[in-house]
C-alpha cells in the first residue's frame, strides 16, 4: 500500500450540510477514528456483498485501518452526532474506499463522500467494484462514473470478477 502525504493546507472538514443531515460532519480521519471506521466497513461488507468472499479476517481489517489507511492514506470519514457512520479512502486520483454503515445509506452521506473526493480529485477519478454489487454500480453511475474495464477477479484478492469505473470533470 502506497502512503499519501497530508497537505497541512487543505481543509480537514466539510460541514456543509444537506437539508436532511445538516449536522453530518465529513472530516479527516484520526487514529481514534480507526476501530469505529473499521466496524463501519465490516458492517458495510457484509449487507452489501453477503456472497463475495473476504480475503482478510475482521482482526486484519482492523489492523490494515488502525496502522495503514488512518495513518498513512487519505481517510475521511462521516460523523453524526461524533459516531462514525461512513469511511471513504482517497489514493491519489483513486476513490480507493466507500463504504456506509447499513442505517445510514440512502441518507445522502455516500452523495457527500463522492462530491468530496471529486473536489479532492478535480482532473478525474477511478474505483473498483464487484460486478455483482448492483447497488454501488448504480450508485456511481448516477454519480457520472463510466464503466471503463471489465476483469474476469483475477486481479484482487477476493477472486470476483470487478469493474473499474473512471469520472471525468465535464469541459469547461
Amino acid at each position: 500500500m502506497k502512503a499519501t502525504k497530508t497537505d497541512d493546507r487543505d481543509d480537514p472538514t466539510d460541514r456543509a450540510g444537506h437539508a436532511d443531515r445538516p449536522d453530518l460532519v465529513l472530516r479527516r480521519a484520526v487514529g481514534s477514528d480507526a476501530a469505529e471506521a473499521a466496524e463501519v466497513w465490516l458492517r458495510s461488507y457484509a449487507a452489501a456483498l453477503p456472497g463475495v468472499r473476504r480475503a482478510h479476517t475482521d482482526d486484519e481489517v482492523r489492523y490494515w485501518f488502525r496502522e495503514l489507511l488512518v495513518p498513512h492514506r487519505e481517510t475521511w470519514v462521516a460523523t453524526a452526532d461524533g459516531t462514525v457512520v461512513a469511511v471513504m479512502v482517497l489514493d491519489g486520483e483513486e476513490l480507493d474506499q466507500l463504504y456506509v454503515d447499513p442505517p445510514w445509506r440512502g441518507r445522502g452521506v455516500g452523495d457527500r463522500l463522492v462530491d468530496l473526493a471529486k473536489r479532492r480529485g478535480p482532473a478525474g477519478l477511478e474505483l473498483w467494484t464487484f460486478q455483482v454489487n448492483a447497488p454501488a454500480r448504480r450508485f456511481y453511475e448516477r454519480h457520472g462514473f463510466v464503466a471503463a474495464e471489465h476483469t474476469d477477479g483475477s486481479r484482487n484478492e477476493e477472486r470476483e470478477p470487478d469493474v473499474r469505473y473512471v469520472w471525468l470533470p465535464e469541459p469547461a
